[in-house]
């Protein structure tokens, strides 16, 4: 029986916890809006799809300088371009 003198103060003082982290959460808007972090993963962002075709349409640099007599010198120009 003493050990109802224990456990009436914690849960008190869990119940008293949970309504206060109840009213944080609504006041820091933490329940606005469900839904968008569940459907943003279905839909892709305007950044990364411009990453995506950045990165498919890159070539190596070789591919790029001209192999027909070119001095280390005049592939280094036209690397810079």
């Amino acid at each position: 029986m003493s050990v109802i003198y224990v456990l009436i103060p914690i849960a008190i003082l869990l119940t008293a916890i949970g309504i206060y982290l109840f009213f944080w959460a609504v006041k820091t808007e933490q329940f606005d809006d469900l839904e968008k972090q569940g459907m943003s993963i279905l839909f892709e962002d305007d950044h990364d799809k411009k990453s995506i075709h950045q990165n498919n349409n890159a070539t190596p640099i070789t591919t790029q300088i001209d192999k027909k007599n070119t001095s280390p010198e005049q592939a280094d120009a036209q690397v810079k371009k």
